[in-house]
């Protein structure tokens, strides 16, 4: 049986941004229906920082999972394909995007993760880790501010992390829109996350109450902005808050 194909792209949030709400990582490791998922942490838009893989490490290491990651900058894999392969979850950490897609496409990295989603492992991430997943983004990774980058392409129109971070993410999108430098799609809060399967919006979920997700286009030239209330991931009155769809 086919295993299905699934992308969780988060504004922000997980153990790095709530390291106290578990909610939107155990989101993730349910959506394997594994008992104890293979998850491997991918912290390239960092330079591969030290203290995020070890924020990683204490945080899955008490979960029900078994977590690794994967250095570009200190190379510890002879076999990238086989190794990113073996994973049930691959989570791609924030950073720079720009320079996380170019160590991407010299390593063949975009290549892999292509034929990871392909066969079922469930690709993950947030800031520059959901950028990636999708035809373009809204970034800072370029000089001069926030601006338009093309990514991977797995799925279709474009994104905008950290939308209730900084104001400056909201007018950049909308201008990047009303400019033609981008394409219509998504934006997220902190803590709301797009669930894809087969490249359809399966669900949106969220760790925080009143945060949102965006869908955004142009509509006779005008940026419509549609705000969508995730389900919340703590909501004790959820049948099963943290599980499998």
């Amino acid at each position: 049986m086919r295993r299905k194909r699934q992308i969780i792209a988060m504004g922000g949030g997980g153990f790095s941004m709530e390291p106290k709400n578990p909610l939107l990582d155990r989101y993730i490791l349910a959506q394997t229906g594994v008992a104890k998922p293979r998850i491997c942490f991918v912290p390239t838009a960092s330079g591969d920082a030290r203290s995020y893989i070890r924020r990683f490490t204490r945080f899955f290491a008490k979960e029900a999972c078994h977590p690794t990651h994967l250095s570009l900058f200190r190379a510890e894999v002879t076999d990238l394909c086989d190794f990113i392969l073996s994973q049930d979850v691959i989570y791609v950490g924030g950073g720079n995007t720009r320079n996380m897609l170019v160590l991407w496409r010299e390593w063949g990295i975009d290549e892999i993760l292509r034929e990871a989603w392909r066969q079922g492992v469930v690709l993950a991430g947030l800031s520059a880790g959901a950028n990636c997943w999708f035809a373009s983004c809204v970034t800072d990774s370029n000089l001069g501010g926030l601006s338009a980058l093309p990514a991977l392409g797995l799925l279709e129109g474009s994104f905008c992390p950290h939308y209730d971070s900084e104001a400056s993410w909201r007018t950049s999108y909308h201008r990047l829109l009303r400019s033609g430098l981008i394409k219509p799609g998504w934006a997220c809060d902190d803590g709301v996350a797009l669930h894809y399967v087969d490249e359809g919006l399966h669900a949106i979920v969220s760790s925080r109450e009143h945060a949102f997700a965006y869908q955004v286009g142009l509509v006779d030239g005008k940026v419509n902005e549609s705000k969508v209330t995730p389900r919340y991931l703590g909501d004790q009155n959820e049948k099963t808050p943290l599980g499998a769809e």
